[in-house]
C-alpha cells in the first residue's frame, strides 16, 4: 500500500487521471496539477480496447463505461469507391468488452473518481520547469513530492528535464477529426473503416448512437501542425475524400466544425524516471492513431505504475521496474502503428487487388484470424501483471 506517500500528478488528461485514481486507490494522497482552468477534451471519439477496459474496471468504472457508451461488435474495412466490405474483424469478447466513448465522458468519469478517492484536482497551475526535486509553478511556486509523474502530453515538461527532446519528423500525413449529431435513420453500429489510395476514414458511434465520430486521414506534401486544437475547414475535408463512396461522402456532408493535424513521428523516450521523476502516456510514448492505442497505452501505465509503487518501499526500485516493463510493449505497438497505415493506403494496383481478396476470404471462412492478429494487444491484462 501506499499510505503515508505522497504523490504529485503533472496533467489531468486520461493518463494523469487515471494514474491518480489508481494511486488514491492504494492509499496514496494524491495532487493533480492541470494547467488548463477547468478539466475539458476537445470533442473527440476514442476506443477503449480490453486492456484499456481492464484498468477502467479495476477502478469499478466498467459499469459506468458500460451505460454511456456502445459496445464494439467487429470493425469493417471497406472499399472507397464502392462502400462494398472487404473484411470483417470480430472484436467481442465475453470476459472484456470493446467500447467506443467521448473523450470528454470518459475524463468526467475519472475526474469524478478521482475526487471521490480524496485526489486533489488543481486547475489553472501551469507547470513551467523543473529544479531539483522541485516543479516551479507559472505563478513562482514550488512543489514536491515522493514521486513525480509526468502525464502532461507530448510536450511534457517532466519529459524535457529528463532527456534533450528528440526530433520528431512529419509523416505526409494529415488527420482531420470531426463529432457529427447522428440522425433518423443512421444504422451506424461499428466502426467503419473506408480505404482509399493514400486516405482513410473512420467512422463509429458514440454516446449511444445519438453522436457519430469521424476520423479521415489523407497524405500530403504540406506540413500542418501537430496540435489537436488547429480548425479545419469542412469544405476542404468534403473535396480532399470527395471521390469516396456516396455512405462516406453522406457523413462528411454533414460537418459543420472540424479539426486537423499534422501526424508526426515522436520517438519512444529514452530515460522514463530518474528514481523521483516519471513518465506516463504521451508524454513517454506518443503514437500515431491507427491501432488506436494511445488512451489504452496511458491506462496500462497508469494501474502498472500504482501496482510497482505499491509492491515496495523502495520507490527508485519501483520506478525502474515501471520502465522496464513498460518500454518494450509501448514500442511495440507504436511501431504497429506506424505500420498499419500502409495498410489501409494501398495505391490501385495488382497487390491491393490481391491483398483485399484475401481478406474476403479470411473472412468468409476463417474470421477468427483477423481478430487474433492484434490479441496480443487486445487480451493484456495489466491489473495481471
Amino acid at each position: 500500500m501506499l499510505i503515508g506517500r505522497n504523490i504529485l500528478v503533472i496533467g489531468a488528461g486520461i493518463g494523469g487521471l487515471a494514474a491518480a485514481c489508481c494511486l488514491a486507490q492504494r492509499g496514496a494522497s494524491v495532487r493533480v496539477l492541470e494547467q488548463a482552468e477547468e478539466i475539458r477534451a476537445f470533442g473527440a471519439g476514442l476506443q477503449l480496447s480490453p486492456n484499456g477496459m481492464a484498468t477502467l474496471a479495476g477502478l469499478g468504472l466498467a459499469e459506468e463505461i458500460s451505460a454511456i457508451s456502445p459496445r464494439a461488435n467487429a470493425v469493417y474495412l471497406r472499399d472507397f469507391r464502392k462502400g462494398a466490405a472487404v473484411a470483417r474483424v470480430p472484436l467481442s469478447r465475453q470476459t472484456r468488452p470493446y467500447h467506443y466513448v467521448h473523450r470528454a465522458d470518459l475524463i468526467e468519469i475519472l475526474a469524478n473518481r478521482a475526487r471521490d478517492l480524496g485526489v486533489e484536482i488543481a486547475l489553472g497551475a501551469a507547470v513551467t520547469g523543473v529544479e531539483g526535486r522541485d516543479v516551479i509553478l507559472a505563478d513562482g511556486q514550488r512543489q514536491s513530492a515522493d514521486v513525480i509523474i509526468g502525464a502532461d502530453g507530448l510536450h511534457s515538461r517532466i519529459r524535457t528535464h529528463l532527456e534533450p527532446r528528440g526530433h520528431p519528423f512529419f509523416t505526409g500525413q494529415v488527420a482531420w477529426r470531426a463529432v457529427i449529431e447522428a440522425q433518423q435513420g443512421d444504422a451506424l453500429r461499428d466502426v467503419q473503416v473506408f480505404m482509399g489510395p493514400a486516405r482513410h476514414m473512420v467512422i463509429y458511434p458514440l454516446r449511444g448512437g445519438a453522436l457519430i465520430n469521424i476520423v479521415a486521414v489523407e497524405e500530403h506534401d504540406q506540413w500542418v501542425k501537430d496540435s489537436w486544437s488547429e480548425r479545419g475547414d469542412p469544405a476542404q475535408l468534403t473535396g480532399r475524400f470527395g471521390d469516396f463512396c456516396p455512405e462516406a461522402r453522406a457523413y462528411l456532408g454533414r460537418v459543420t466544425e472540424c479539426y486537423q493535424w499534422g501526424l508526426f513521428r515522436h520517438p519512444v523516450a529514452r530515460n522514463w524516471q530518474n528514481g523521483q521523476l516519471v513518465l506516463l502516456g504521451d508524454a513517454a510514448h506518443p503514437t500515431l492513431p491507427f491501432l488506436a492505442q494511445g488512451a489504452n497505452m496511458a491506462l496500462e501505465d497508469a494501474w502498472i505504475l500504482a501496482a510497482r509503487l505499491s509492491d515496495t518501499h523502495d520507490l527508485s526500485r519501483a520506478l525502474a521496474e515501471y520502465e522496464a516493463l513498460r518500454r518494450p510493449r509501448t514500442a511495440r505497438i507504436v511501431q504497429a502503428a506506424s505500420d498499419n497505415a500502409d495498410h489501409y493506403h494501398m495505391r490501385p494496383s495488382l497487390f491491393r487487388v490481391a491483398a483485399h481478396t484475401g481478406l474476403r476470404m479470411v473472412t468468409r471462412y476463417t474470421p477468427h484470424l483477423l481478430a487474433q492478429r492484434f490479441e496480443w494487444i487486445y487480451g493484456f491484462d495489466p491489473t495481471k501483471s
